[in-house]
């Protein structure tokens, strides 16, 4: 009976593609989908789950399209959910996929994935000794999940390295404090993990509570630092960088339908009082990190130093299907207030400084570099 459903729903799907198409061609092909699918049913070398074999279809026709379009069954879905809450099960990774493996987009500050030694940059060949070559992104994520307390051994490729690296994770419940601050003399740093439903309020409270510490009159300026920060919610990025600014675009969209078309400004309020902002950033900060950075930079509201981020310019629309599963989908691509995509090409810092991934040695150029510029100098 389940069999039947799923295959009459696929008729009814076909026939409703049919009576909307005009193009012949495109009749044929949903009619060939059709077909392939009836003849895995009925001649594959074992019975297969149909309804994998739908989602990979589906995963795959998004996946064709861009890395980070793709379907999420009701599991996934609700993991996405509390993502963005601040909390979920995991590695603390931001992964996409390039070249048939996992790429690493950035490890989030503070969980296994980071304390591990995963770099931003980094493939991951194989999971567990199995490779995942030409496995799908979903697929793939699906490997690096299990229960809390469990290890996960990963073969990573890394840029420099001549042999294969076997890094070992355990996994763990993952709770993303969105933002950390302290006090570095007379400037107040603050470190932004991610952009979680908690950054904006994490920013005023930073920003306040360094006020209080060091004194407004006393306190020089600040470091916002957004290395290894893989992004997260759009709103979130502009009320940060409203956070810094008194007025000016923030970021534009532009999309194929108008509802993704829009500019998005500051509003007057800087809670900074205009003091001077040094922005850091390296390969491992993206999207929404490259919003705030680009907005930043082209008002001259700060200087950016560092490396290229990472150049994920796009956005993505989460479309919640009937069955409670959802697909994400690339809608827009976003550009700085100069009219700049940074898709796929990433923010070029003011000042570049290299840190030493391989090093044992420990010390941080670029925070060193900033807090020099804003003691030593003015900006």
């Amino acid at each position: 009976m389940k069999k039947l459903s799923i295959y009459s729903f696929l008729i009814v799907l076909l026939l409703s593609f049919s009576l909307s198409a005009s193009n012949e061609n495109l009749y044929k092909k949903l009619n060939t989908f059709g077909d392939v699918f009836e003849t895995i049913r009925s001649n594959y070398v074992s019975e297969v789950d149909e309804e994998d074999v739908i989602e990979a279809a589906i995963n795959g026709m998004l996946q064709s399209l861009d890395p980070h379009s793709g379907y999420m069954n009701l599991e996934n879905y609700k993991e996405m959910q509390e993502q963005t809450d601040g909390k979920f099960g995991g590695l603390g990774i931001e992964v996409t996929s390039e070249s048939g493996y996992v790429k690493i987009i950035s490890p989030i500050d503070g969980t296994p994935g980071a304390k591990a030694g995963v770099q931003p940059g980094d493939y991951i060949t194989h999971i567990d000794d199995e490779s995942i070559f030409g496995l799908s992104l979903t697929e793939s994520v699906d490997m690096l999940r299990g229960l809390v307390g469990t290890k996960v051994k990963l073969g990573i490729a890394r840029e420099g390295e001549d042999e294969p690296l076997e890094i070992t994770i355990t996994r763990a419940i993952i709770t993303v404090e969105a933002v950390k601050f302290r006090r570095e003399g007379n400037v107040g740093y603050i470190k932004l993990i991610s952009f979680s439903e908690q950054a904006e309020k994490g920013i005023k409270k930073a920003i306040k509570n360094l006020k209080s510490e060091i004194g407004s009159e006393k306190l020089i300026g600040y470091i916002l630092d957004l290395r290894n920060n893989p992004g997260g919610l759009l709103g979130q990025s502009i009320a940060v960088t409203d956070s810094f600014l008194n007025s000016g675009e923030i970021v534009s969209t532009k999309g194929r339908d108008k509802s993704d078309i829009g500019s998005f400004k500051a509003s007057n309020g800087d809670l900074t009082n205009n003091k001077p902002i040094i922005v850091l950033i390296n390969r491992g900060s993206a999207s929404a990190s490259e919003i705030v950075a680009g907005a930043l930079q082209d008002h001259k509201r700060a200087i950016i130093i560092g490396e290229q981020s990472y150049g994920k310019g796009s956005v993505q629309t989460v479309f919640p299907l009937n069955d409670k599963s959802a697909i994400r989908l690339t809608t827009a691509l976003y550009y700085t207030p100069s009219g700049d995509s940074i898709h796929k090409v990433g923010i070029t810092p003011d000042i570049e400084i290299l840190n030493d991934r391989n090093s044992e040695n420990k010390i941080d150029n670029q925070l060193n570099h900033a807090l020099d510029l804003l003691t030593k100098e003015k900006i």
